[in-house]
């Protein structure tokens, strides 16, 4: 028996909200089920991206304390891998 490829979910919000959502979508030319999919793929690169940030910031006030240069700490990513 094959398995769903979709999962029905139930969103509640205020009836304006949902009078924006249902414009933005028919202005979009999408039904309010892919408006959503599009809205939380953007929401999860979002997150992706923040990481990443974080990750980035993380290495620089880590280089900085060890007062290694650039060149170093692109020395040591090819030396690990």
């Amino acid at each position: 028996m094959p398995s769903r490829q979709r999962v029905v979910m139930t969103l509640s919000v205020p009836p304006d909200t949902a009078k924006e959502y249902r414009n933005i979508a028919k202005a979009k030319g999408e039904t309010i089920s892919q408006f959503f999919r599009e809205v939380f793929s953007f929401y999860k690169e979002e997150q992706i991206k923040e990481e990443f940030f974080q990750l980035q910031r993380y290495g620089a006030k880590k280089t900085r304390a060890l007062k290694i240069t650039e060149k170093e700490v692109e020395k040591l990513v090819f030396e690990g891998r």
